[in-house]
C-alpha cells in the first residue's frame, strides 16, 4: 500500500541539456518515524550539477526529471506519532541521505553511509512512492527521522546550508582522527 501523498512545488531539469523549470512532483506524507520540512534553504552544491548533467552516468546515471538539492535547512511542519527529536517549529536540516535498510552489519554500527541499500536525497530509489527520490530544490521534504538533524539556534541559516555536505565531508575524518 503506498502512502498518501501531496503536491509540492519543485525544481527539475527534463534532461541532461535542459535548465531546472518549476513543476509539481509528489511527496509523501508524514508516517510514524517521517519528520516533514519546509525547506527555506537548499545550498547548490556541485554533484547537483554533475548529477542534472548525467556527468556521472557511469556509475551513477541520472532518472529524469531529477529535482537535485542535497544541503537542506528548514523548520519542521509535521511529525510522524513515533517521531521524539523533532516538533513542529524547530529548525532542522537534511544532508546527502534519507534513509538506509537499518539491518545490515554498517547501520547497525552508525555507519549508515556505507550501506549498500543507503537511500541519497535524490536519484535514488524512493521505497515508499516508487520512482525516485527528488531533492531539496523545492518547497518541503518528508524524511525519516534518523536522517534529520537538528540546527543549532546562533547559526545563519542561509549560511548553514552547505554545511550539510561539506561540513559533513570533513566531519568524519576529524572526528576519526580526534581533531
Amino acid at each position: 500500500m503506498h502512502p498518501t501523498t501531496y503536491n509540492a512545488k519543485a525544481y527539475s531539469a527534463a534532461s541532461a541539456t535542459s535548465g531546472l523549470a518549476s513543476t509539481k512532483i509528489k511527496r509523501r506524507e508524514p508516517t510514524d518515524h517521517d519528520v516533514q520540512i519546509e525547506i527555506l534553504f537548499c545550498g547548490i552544491c556541485h554533484s547537483d550539477l554533475h548529477s542534472v548533467r548525467n556527468e556521472w552516468s557511469e556509475f551513477m546515471p541520472t532518472n529524469y526529471p531529477i529535482v537535485p538539492g542535497h544541503e537542506i535547512i528548514g523548520r519542521v511542519t509535521e511529525v510522524g506519532s513515533a517521531v521524539t527529536k523533532y516538533k513542529p517549529g524547530d529548525i532542522a536540516a537534511v544532508g546527502c541521505m534519507v534513509d538506509s535498510d537499518g539491518t545490515c552489519p554498517h547501520c547497525k554500527a552508525g555507519l549508515e553511509q556505507f550501506c549498500p541499500n543507503m537511500i541519497l536525497t535524490f536519484n535514488s530509489p524512493d521505497k515508499h512512492l516508487g520512482g525516485v527520490t527528488y531533492g531539496g530544490y523545492s518547497e518541503s521534504i518528508v524524511v525519516d527521522e534518523h536522517f534529520v538533524l537538528r540546527v543549532p539556534s546562533n547559526l545563519e541559516l542561509a549560511a548553514a546550508a552547505p554545511l550539510l555536505c561539506a561540513g559533513i565531508t570533513t566531519y568524519s575524518p576529524m572526528h576519526h582522527w580526534g581533531v
